[in-house]
């Protein structure tokens, strides 16, 4: 075997499973058909609990240092200000046990340096420039055919090679689902004088007049992110002439106020679903596996929880720690959260829902997942599948004795928990009787559970 695990694709996904393998000690490399990490803005959300689960990975201090907070949308009309807009539906006090209550903005390039560098001091590897068109397995591991006609080997594969993913069509692995919105969306990274920084400039469409727009600071630069809407049919026009043109029609500013464009895409929102996100030795993660309508900051944050699931559980089979029989509880938990992100981001594209506690993606459990099991006759708050919340006991945040990638044996007031490498409780009880019989049918070794805390 070259490596134990092949991840294709070096986007947030392919970057944050590499980084929880490393910290594991698994050989794993990442492949990246492009010559560099991918430009643009693009996704520039973090969710509260992406927040809690990079702070465990060991990039939070760089990813807060480098982004910021979202600003309020100033809307207007007619060249002036006509009324402010918050975004977000604000958390109550004390109301999801977060440090975190708001989304965080950081551009999508400036967050893959990041998780790139923590990756590099890990020992972990990115290999550009090498593309994989197909993907063959066996019973003892996989090969992956790149486009340059080298093979690599590896006893698992991770397709993160985006929506277009060419690992899931080799698979024969169909996607459901389809257009959420007809009209196409121009997004750029733009210079803009004549705006300040401080608000998210909002410009909606006059009567008979061209579509939507929306300029926002990206935080930690001196752009700002464009969003134009256009009529079905229409096509975009990337150039810098097209660009100032779409900012000229639909605000009040002249097209050389847009002094320069650094990356420019067309988008067509869409949301679809893998029918499945193993196919044996091959799994499924991010947008390989579900596609998101922007709207709400869901997609790149699902992607984040994608990996996070699935990093432990590749690390404890590798180990031999756990029966290969694991992964399957990755499409059993991850699928069905897909599933329901996927409606509340079409949702909130069609204006039907709002963007708040569902958003910030702190409330996510595994209940149903065969992993988690729930032995107490009246369970209180934290129940088995849920996520550990972030308190303080006796003077010790509970996070900081999660941190690192090994279950953790609490024991509190409300009860016994055993809590997952993803700080998921995955066994609760009123006494620590029965976690035997909890460990043996995961097939994992005593030292897996981790000592009490």
């Amino acid at each position: 075997m070259d490596v134990d695990v092949l991840i294709v694709g070096a986007g947030p996904t392919g970057l944050v499973l590499g980084i929880d393998l490393a910290r594991r000690g698994v050989r794993a490399l990442v492949v990246e058909r492009g010559e560099g990490l991918a430009p643009g803005s693009r996704g520039k959300g973090l969710q509260p609990r992406t927040l809690e689960v990079y702070e465990d990975l060991g990039v939070l201090d760089e990813i807060l240092a480098a982004g910021g907070p979202y600003p309020v949308q100033v809307i207007w009309a007619d060249g002036r200000p006509a009324g402010e807009h918050t975004l977000f539906d604000p958390a109550r006090d004390g109301e999801e046990d977060s440090r975190f209550t708001a989304p965080f903005m950081i551009p999508q390039w400036r967050n893959l340096e990041i998780l790139r560098a923590r990756l590099t001091e890990l020992g972990g590897t990115v290999a550009f420039g090498h593309e994989v068109v197909r993907i063959d397995q066996d019973e003892d591991g996989v090969t992956a055919h790149l486009g340059s006609g080298g093979e690599l080997r590896a006893r698992y594969a991770v397709a993160a090679d985006g929506g277009r993913s060419a690992v899931r069509r080799a698979l024969g692995i169909t996607m459901a689902g389809g257009p959420v919105d007809p009209d196409p969306l121009l997004v750029a990274d733009v210079r803009v004088r004549g705006l300040d920084r401080d608000r998210w400039h909002v410009f909606p469409p006059a009567d008979g007049g061209p579509g939507f727009a929306a300029l926002c600071p990206l935080a930690g630069t001196e752009d700002f992110q464009l969003v134009a809407r256009f009529p079905e049919g229409t096509a975009v026009d990337l150039s810098l002439s097209g660009v100032r043109e779409a900012v000229a029609e639909r605000t009040h500013l002249a097209p050389g106020d847009v002094t320069g464009v650094s990356w420019a895409s067309e988008f067509r929102p869409r949301a679809a679903l893998a029918e499945r996100f193993r196919a044996g030795r091959v799994l499924l993660a991010g947008d390989a596996a579900h596609i998101h309508s922007p709207a709400g900051g869901q997609g790149l944050n699902t992607s984040v929880q994608d990996a996070y699931n699935l990093g432990w559980k590749l690390g404890a089979v590798l180990a031999g720690q756990a029966p290969e029989s694991l992964l399957d509880t990755y499409e059993e938990e991850r699928r069905p959260v897909a599933a329901h992100v996927l409606g509340l981001s079409t949702a909130i594209h069609r204006d039907e829902a709002r963007r708040g506690a569902k958003t910030r993606q702190l409330g996510l459990h595994y209940r149903r997942s065969s992993l988690s099991e729930e032995t107490r006759p009246a369970p209180g708050p934290l129940r088995a599948g849920d996520r550990v919340p972030d308190l303080t006991v006796d003077g010790v945040r509970l996070f900081d004795r999660l941190r690192g990638p090994d279950w953790t044996l609490l024991t509190l007031d409300s009860g016994v928990y055993l809590v997952r490498p993803d700080g998921h409780v995955g066994w609760a009880g009123d006494t620590p009787e029965g976690l035997g019989e909890y460990r043996a049918r995961l097939g994992l070794p005593q030292e897996a559970l981790g000592a009490p805390r």
